[in-house]
């Protein structure tokens, strides 16, 4: 068996590669980065016991696999930006109009005061209570059998004796229940869409005295 010779830097095939890579920044890409290990570990490999072929092709397919995790990654980047300004978009054609949003404030003027609940299931009996600014209960609106979601309500200003509420302020309580069970249920309050910002959650909406919401609290849009 003739015995193992070094070639010598000049017939090392990585040596150009090396070279080239020596002179990038420091903040080159994780690409790059693995490459070089790769590199250097085939050059300082033991002659008598070489990477196999399996070896290198495993650490070939981790460097596609990084390189395109992180291409996945900056495109979805790319379509969450896109999805923020499109929503943006959407917000502003909300300016001016009503929306129902989580909330039990009330106003009555002109005689009608509108609001709304919202039913996380199907009820088989449903409540109302508009109480005034002492928290007295003045109206008890049953509702009977509803369906799961947002419900749009009126109140005509008429209290349970027939008479007829002061303009102002009241709030709204509301009570559901399915086969002696509890429904989760929550008050709608109307407000006014005012203006629009960019918060830390998205999109958030100025309701006036309701104060602000995301696109997901707004339940109905009038």
């Amino acid at each position: 068996m003739s015995p193992i010779q070094n070639a010598g830097p000049a017939s090392n095939p990585f040596a150009p590669y090396g070279a080239k890579n020596a002179a990038k920044p420091a903040d080159e890409g994780l690409q790059d980065r693995f490459l070089k290990l790769l590199v250097t570990q085939m050059k300082n490999q033991d002659p008598l016991n070489p990477l196999d072929n399996a070896q290198v092709t495993s650490q070939l397919a981790q460097i596609s696999t990084v390189n395109g995790i992180e291409k996945l990654n900056a495109t979805l980047q790319a379509m969450s930006s896109g999805f923020a300004a499109n929503q943006s978009l959407q917000a502003a054609g909300m300016i001016g109009h009503n929306v129902l949003m989580p909330g039990s404030t009330l106003q009555l003027a002109g005689n009608r005061g509108t609001f709304g609940i919202d039913l996380a299931q199907p009820a088989d009996q449903v409540k109302v209570t508009i109480h005034d600014s002492a928290g007295q209960a003045v109206r008890v609106m049953d509702l009977g059998a509803q369906a799961a979601g947002s419900l749009p309500l009126e109140w005509d200003g008429k209290t349970d004796a027939g008479a007829q509420a002061a303009e102002g302020a009241y709030t709204v309580s509301v009570s559901a229940q399915r086969d002696d069970q509890k429904v989760d249920a929550q008050p709608l309050a109307l407000g006014t869409v005012q203006g629009v910002s960019q918060g830390t959650q998205g999109v958030e909406l100025n309701v006036g005295a309701l104060g602000t919401a995301s696109l997901a609290d707004i339940k109905q849009i009038f």
